[in-house]
């Protein structure tokens, strides 16, 4: 154990410590680009910005052993976009903030392999490519969910159960928190394919809840959580960084706002932090009332993923782009998904 850690973070001191030194060693390489797609919304994904589709969201069924497929139709419809794009991934999301019955699930070999092999059942019914797992947050009760100190280590057995029944041609992800505080990583990454960071909602105006670095604006930022993810066991190329297509606001503007949705005006300015790589809508006082992301600090998020030697991004979610697909086309365009105009 001491040897992995002793390991991860000469890794991360490398890497880290000179941005510029990594991009500069770092060998071409083929980075994902993750876009969560709802049930609920009507927009239909243009195939070729992404690799990855994860559609949110499956839940755990009401007797702990199974999952329901939200709008199963529309998951079709997603399917059917691997017939215009071979090369597009597509995989059923389980979970979502509010979405319960893992712990009991979990807790139960019986419960734990029957929902293993229901997610087999739906990969194999629906043409997908595996399975996505956002459980929020195992041992955390703050999303309204039952929750279990056991939960820990009921999830790595989940994880193991989830591998053995996909077997090894299927994709295995999760989404993990910002900071990575719920999850054995050391124990379950053996398992995982790769781990998509929710960099993203960590804080609320008067802060940035994305910024790229620390700075007085910022309770987290995507460095820290890079660096956290390391330091609790998940190899530097499963990382995949979050990005929100979003704006997160306090007491002056709504919690959400879609990117679509988001411009100056009279009441508000756009600013930039150039200390935390960060746009922000400021009031007249010059108060930070929405942060979110632009095309130029996506870009610039892309570099730090490049340098630092990620897996790739990922966004939540695809319908919060504007009509044009700007947020949308500078990922695809920067991660090599297709080629810059």
């Amino acid at each position: 154990m001491k040897t992995r850690i002793f390991t991860a973070l000469a890794a991360l001191f490398v890497c880290l410590s000179t941005l510029s030194g990594c991009a500069e060693k770092a060998p071409e390489k083929e980075y994902v680009v993750v876009a969560y797609v709802t049930s609920w919304s009507r927009i239909m994904p243009d195939p070729f910005t992404m690799t990855h589709i994860n559609y949110a969201f499956g839940h755990v069924n009401d007797t702990f052993d199974g999952v329901r497929i939200d709008n199963p139709r529309r998951l079709k419809s997603i399917v059917e976009l691997k017939s215009v794009n071979p090369e597009l991934n597509v995989m059923l999301s389980v979970g979502g903030w509010g979405s319960g019955r893992f712990s009991e699930m979990a807790a139960d070999d019986a419960r734990r392999l029957s929902f293993a092999q229901d997610c087999l059942k739906a990969v194999e019914e629906f043409g997908l490519d595996g399975i996505d797992i956002d459980w929020e947050y195992p041992t955390s009760d703050a999303a309204g969910i039952s929750s279990s100190p056991d939960d820990r280590e009921n999830f790595n057995l989940l994880m193991r159960d989830l591998r053995a029944v996909l077997g090894e041609d299927r994709l295995l992800t999760l989404a993990s928190s910002a900071y990575a505080e719920y999850i054995d990583f050391f124990a379950c990454e053996q398992y995982l394919d790769f781990v998509n960071i929710m960099t993203y909602d960590m804080a609320t105006a008067p802060y940035h809840h994305a910024a790229l670095y620390a700075s007085e604006n910022t309770k987290g930022c995507c460095e820290g959580a890079v660096k956290a993810h390391i330091e609790a066991g998940v190899p530097v190329e499963k990382l995949v960084l979050g990005m929100p297509f979003y704006g997160r606001g306090g007491t002056a503007m709504p919690r959400f706002v879609d990117y679509k949705d988001i411009e100056a005006g009279d009441a508000y300015v756009e600013m930039w932090d150039e200390v935390a790589q960060a746009p922000y809508l400021a009031d007249q006082e010059g108060n930070l009332v929405l942060g979110y992301d632009t095309p130029k600090s996506m870009t610039l998020k892309c570099d730090f993923i490049k340098a630092t030697g990620l897996r790739g991004a990922m966004y939540w979610d695809y319908d919060g782009d504007n009509a044009s697909g700007d947020l949308r086309t500078v990922l695809a365009q920067q991660m090599g998904v297709v080629a810059a105009e």
